[in-house]
């Protein structure tokens, strides 16, 4: 049996899920100790009992999900539209720090994938699938490599592998980012900004008011940007270099937050940036989420599952004891360690709703969210691309003969 809903009701729907996970965060303590996000709650949930519906009853459920690609171009253009030019000059050498690191976490996870793959006796192939392909690339990355892959080598199911492994890594970024995150407060007894500054950055939070006016002055920009945004990626994939339209779209929100004078006359609100910005990823998310495809993950072959299981030990590891220690040993660096395992694993969306989660509870964090999104959603994408150009030119892959 077969239900369809259209664009209004899975809109709709969507919000409706997104207040039961919020629900589900207030009535349930642990929810709230490890900061797990109201949409990974709401949209997880609905994913487990859309896939019991289909498992047991046959009943597949299919939405409407024209509108989740632009809630994420929206959500990354108010990133964009947030970065102060003074703050990505304060914030610079840590930037280099942190993409330096993140290279590395990208190298790691292809070496453990191909080594687990060798001791499977399986192609390397398959470890790199297990990887950064679809853990720092997502299901995008994933589906690219997989049909571009799967022809060359003749890997049969490379397309189903590639989804799996990136809902799975979908699932495992979302459930670890905020008990890590959590985990390094504690342990290391750490606080966000308190006395003056809490009071100074409320102060400026209830200046800063959203109205009629300041709502409409930001849509048009984020909507102005979108268009921008897929216009540049259309004539930059025309000279055969791909690149997502969201980076496009982030790049103008910062030259016209920092360089343009159209947004002055316009006045823009960051209070009302972070409004749109929060509203759109908490709807992406949980559209995301709920239209997971959990059965797949149950037909993972064994030799994967283990991959994924070591690739979360990884991130573990890499996070509490590399990206802590060297991004400084305080709240900040513990707020950035949870945003690396949500785009280490998930995406930069699930990233920045696991800091929210974390800095709406212990205070603010404003390094985490310059330098997070601007690696997360930017340069690592770049990175994680030549990282598996370069992987799949060594002799070990075949290509070569």
């Amino acid at each position: 049996m077969q239900l369809e809903f259209d664009l209004i009701h899975t809109i709709l729907l969507a919000m409706v899920v997104l207040f039961a996970g919020r629900a589900l965060v207030a009535k349930i303590g642990v929810l709230q100790r490890f900061s797990i996000p109201a949409p990974v709650v709401g949209g997880g949930l609905v994913a487990i009992l859309l896939a019991f519906a289909d498992g047991i009853a046959g009943l597949k459920i299919s939405f409407n999900m024209a509108l989740k690609d632009s809630l994420l171009l929206m959500f990354f253009t108010t990133v964009g539209l947030a970065a102060d030019a003074r703050m990505l000059a304060k914030g610079g050498v840590k930037l280099l720090v942190f993409l330096a690191i993140s290279a590395a976490l990208v190298i790691s996870q292809n070496l453990v994938g191909v080594a687990a793959a060798a001791a499977f006796d399986l192609h390397p192939v398959i470890g790199l699938f297990g990887g950064s392909i679809t853990l720092v690339g997502g299901h995008g990355t994933g589906a690219a490599y997989a049909g571009r892959l799967g022809d060359t080598m003749n890997l049969q199911g490379a397309m189903e592998l590639a989804m799996a492994a990136a809902t799975a890594g979908l699932v495992m970024g979302a459930i670890l980012g905020g008990p890590i995150t959590e985990y390094l407060i504690k342990r290391h007894k750490l606080s966000g900004p308190a006395g003056a500054a809490a009071e100074e950055e409320k102060a400026g939070e209830e200046a800063d008011a959203v109205t009629s006016r300041s709502l409409i002055n930001t849509l048009f920009v984020v909507l102005a940007c979108l268009a921008g945004g897929k216009f540049l990626a259309r004539i930059v994939e025309g000279t055969g270099f791909i690149m997502p339209d969201f980076v496009f779209c982030l790049l103008l929100g910062v030259v016209i937050r920092n360089a343009l004078p159209l947004a002055r006359p316009l006045n823009l609100s960051d209070r009302t940036v972070d409004v749109v910005g929060e509203v759109a990823l908490s709807l992406f998310l949980v559209m995301a989420l709920m239209t997971m495809k959990l059965l797949d993950l149950a037909n993972l072959a064994g030799p994967l599952l283990v991959i994924l299981a070591l690739q979360a030990l990884l991130m573990i590891a890499f996070s509490v004891f590399i990206t802590y220690n060297v991004m400084g040993r305080n709240y900040d660096a513990a707020v950035i360690s949870g945003g690396q395992v949500g785009f280490g694993l998930s995406s930069t969306a699930c990233a920045l709703a696991i800091m929210k989660a974390v800095t709406g509870r212990h205070g603010a964090s404003a390094v985490a969210f310059l330098i997070v999104p601007m690696v997360g959603a930017f340069f690592i994408d770049i990175l994680n691309a030549m990282v598996i150009q370069g992987s799949l030119a060594l002799p070990l892959f075949g290509f070569g003969r």
